[in-house]
């Protein structure tokens, strides 16, 4: 139970410094970088690892059921439409209103549906601390969102370019279709149970979920990412001597954000019969705190007002009770 918990908080501090190398990106459009990104992580890691660590991972997707294939699949594209609005969502609300909204939607409705579908709503003790921790959660999420809108104003960053209506439709699509990626993940387990029956470890079997869903995920992303290319005649700036450094910040943020999924789908073995309720809103959590602190190491509030700073930390603070009580509540499984 102890090393569940540490895998998904570690799963968090991952997803949490994915983006910072996008700020050491100088040549490259974001296009560039979401493209290599995307290949990276939801195409070679998955095959890689699951070569390594199921060699058999075939018989065990024949021997799935078609029900849970579907769900990885299915379930797997819809996230992919789902990062596309997210990144949508950012030009034009902003990071704070943009994440608030996104991560916020993404925690509660990835923590409560599997609950819901697993018939797991109860006045147990482990559920209540569970839905108290999602409740700090939100908590927090909102204090950090009100800390950043409150510092864009201070520096003048979002005057020219109010919020609208499109923008939040974007941010409530990327939310939900971010819950989906775990309510599917949840759907998918079957595989998982049939790789371990079939001799693997949790781990490995597991790998057999993220190649699918993670695979057509990419399908979306990378089509988006090519047209976008194409219509920005961008896809030069792939290759030529400049080009060393746009593929290495890449390739790590690819290592990072991949890298939590996988550590992710380890820990939820490990953290009880509602692994999935617990594991997604700890490690969101940790990773919602990590991005703020790293915002805070490079600068970005340097010349925010005394308001967002403490706004900032009181968001901080209800984010590491949330985390508290999401660990909590898998030591009480």
């Amino acid at each position: 139970m102890i090393l569940g918990i540490a895998l998904a908080v570690l799963s968090g501090v991952c997803n949490g410094l994915f983006t910072a190398p996008m700020k050491l990106q100088a040549r490259w459009k974001w296009e560039n970088t979401w493209f290599v990104f995307i290949v990276v992580s939801c195409l070679l890691m998955p095959v890689s690892i699951l070569a390594a660590t199921a060699p058999g991972w075939m018989q065990v997707l024949a021997a799935a059921p078609a029900g849970a294939l579907a769900a990885a699949l299915g379930f797997g594209f819809a996230w992919g439409f789902g990062a596309i609005a997210f990144g949508r969502s950012v030009d034009l609300l902003g990071v704070a209103i943009a994440n608030s909204v996104v991560i916020g939607l993404s925690s509660a409705l990835g923590s409560l549906v599997p609950l819901v579908m697993g018939g797991r709503i109860e006045l147990a003790p482990r559920i209540l601390t569970l839905l108290a921790g999602v409740a700090a959660f939100l908590a927090g999420v909102a204090l950090c969102g009100a800390a950043g809108v409150a510092r864009d104003r201070a520096t003048a960053q979002r005057a020219a370019t109010p919020a609208s209506m499109t923008g939040y439709f974007f941010a409530a699509a990327a939310g939900v279709m971010s819950a989906v990626f775990n309510i599917g993940f949840t759907l998918a387990l079957p595989i998982s149970r049939g790789g371990v029956r079939a001799g693997h470890s949790e781990f490995a079997a597991t790998n057999c979920i993220w190649l699918l869903m993670l695979g057509a995920g990419a399908i979306p992303n990378l089509a988006f990412c090519a047209w976008l290319m194409r219509r920005n005649r961008t896809a030069k700036l792939l290759s030529g001597p400049a080009s060393a450094r746009g593929w290495i910040i890449a390739f790590v943020m690819g290592l990072l954000w991949g890298g939590s999924i996988f550590l992710y789908g380890a820990s939820v073995p490990r953290l009880g019969d509602i692994g999935p309720s617990i594991g997604w809103p700890l490690s969101l959590a940790v990773g919602l705190a990590v991005a703020n602190l790293m915002g805070i190491l490079l600068g970005e509030w340097k010349t925010a007002g005394a308001a967002a700073v403490i706004r900032m930390r009181w968001g901080l603070a209800v984010l590491a009770a949330a985390i508290f009580l999401c660990a909590f509540s898998a030591r009480m499984s």
